[in-house]
């Protein structure tokens, strides 16, 4: 059994540490105010900073970058600690843009070895950041199970930004994760109307009920103007949701480290 630590630093940022690792996914530092855009006549406005500044992190051995190309997945000030911050696993288009990154397209897997602690296999997942046919729009994410020896309770999946559809349910299946750091918000833009480029509360639930994972951990649902259902209206949409649904959502603390049993 691997006891984890997780550090929620706000977006989709958070520190996972366990078995001598620190692991670090989409890093996000910059402090609230500005505006990025999106592409295509989309933007949104960052509202909150970050509960851990990038000074404050330890060092870090991987980054587990979903995408690049979008301010609230990597920021400027995320980006600059990329050098220090030991190796880079993100997407095949994405790498090409790093220097030294891992570039994984979905199924495809990477390990990370070192002395004295257990390898992780990294294993990239489809995700779909929009409604269908969107992928040319919208550009190349992808969502991260990892597996290492000593697991009790299945892998740890980091769903990275999709909405849910049947390449995510089938991946998830045959991963079976014990863990889910589970990207949310349901992000829409006045330009697009009623289209979500995450996943809602709703989707969330339908891919709980055919998982059945153990713990799920909510993440990017806050922060950011462009989401449109944020923790307030996540919690409303799980109380009409079976109770053995609902026990298995866990809210981290921003800044603070929270043990989950992996």
């Amino acid at each position: 059994m691997t006891k984890a630590r997780f550090t929620h630093i706000g977006g989709p940022t958070v520190l996972i540490e366990f078995g001598g690792w620190r692991l670090l996914t989409d890093p996000t530092f910059d402090p609230p105010g500005r505006t990025y855009s999106f592409g295509w006549g989309t933007s949104s406005r960052k509202l909150t900073g970050p509960a851990v500044t990038a000074a404050g992190l330890p060092p870090v051995d991987a980054v587990l970058l979903s995408h690049v190309h979008h301010g609230d997945n990597l920021d400027d000030a995320g980006r600059a600690l990329l050098p220090d911050a030991g190796t880079i696993v993100t997407t095949a288009s994405g790498a090409r843009s790093l220097p030294a990154a891992r570039g994984l397209s979905a199924g495809r897997t990477t390990r990370l070895e070192a002395p004295g602690r257990p390898a992780i296999d990294i294993t990239a997942t489809p995700c779909r950041h929009g409604p269908p046919l969107s992928r040319p729009i919208v550009g190349d994410v992808i969502g991260f199970s990892l597996t290492w020896p000593g697991q009790e309770h299945g892998p740890l999946w980091i769903t990275g930004d999709t909405v849910y559809h049947r390449a995510l349910r089938r991946a998830a299946a045959g991963i079976r994760p014990g863990t889910v750091l589970l990207h949310l918000g349901g992000v829409g833009f006045p330009l697009t109307g009623p289209l979500r480029y995450t996943m809602t509360a709703r989707q969330a639930v339908r891919l709980c009920e055919a998982i059945a994972p153990r713990t799920v951990l909510p993440v990017h649902y806050e922060g950011w103007q462009h989401f449109r259902q944020g923790r307030d209206g996540i919690e409303r949409d799980l109380r009409r949701a079976p109770e053995r649904i609902r026990d298995l959502f866990h809210w981290l603390p921003p800044g603070t480290a929270d043990h989950v049993l992996l």
